[in-house]
């Protein structure tokens, strides 16, 4: 297997199936955002097949959560780049800098949360509408 990854962490890894239905998304998705660097697996075994660990799970859980916000895979990268960079700066200036990279995100999502939310209304007006003729 890997050698990159501690024993403890082939342990507690996970194929791409079980990954896949985890998650509830398709294999091909998860190798399409492979393909794109969006989620790396953690390993691979002797005979090729990728090995995914918990974290690589709650990474494809992001990027899941981010795709009906209606986000680009560009802006996928961007976010999980920033997120990557905070879990191994060291409180510097950057961080900083990271931080309000993310803070746009965070404001970001909330925008489109709104719209989504703006038109969920206009869909129950709608139903109603059609159930009152």
């Amino acid at each position: 297997m890997a050698d990159e990854m501690t024993a403890e962490e082939l342990l507690a890894t996970m194929h791409i199936g079980e990954l896949a239905e985890r998650s509830r998304l398709s294999l091909r998705t998860i190798r399409h955002y492979d393909e794109v660097g969006l989620l790396k697996p953690s390993g691979r075994t002797e005979g090729g097949f990728r090995l995914y660990t918990e974290g690589d799970f709650r990474r494809l859980l992001l990027i899941r959560r981010m795709k009906p916000l209606g986000f680009s895979l560009e802006a996928m990268a961007d976010l999980l780049r920033i997120i990557d960079a905070l879990d191994a700066a060291d409180g510097g200036p950057a961080t900083a800098e990271l931080r309000e990279e993310l803070d746009a995100f965070v404001v970001d999502a909330a925008e489109r949360r709104a719209k989504l939310e703006e038109q969920l209304a206009m869909a129950d007006e709608f139903i109603d509408l059609l159930r009152a003729q």
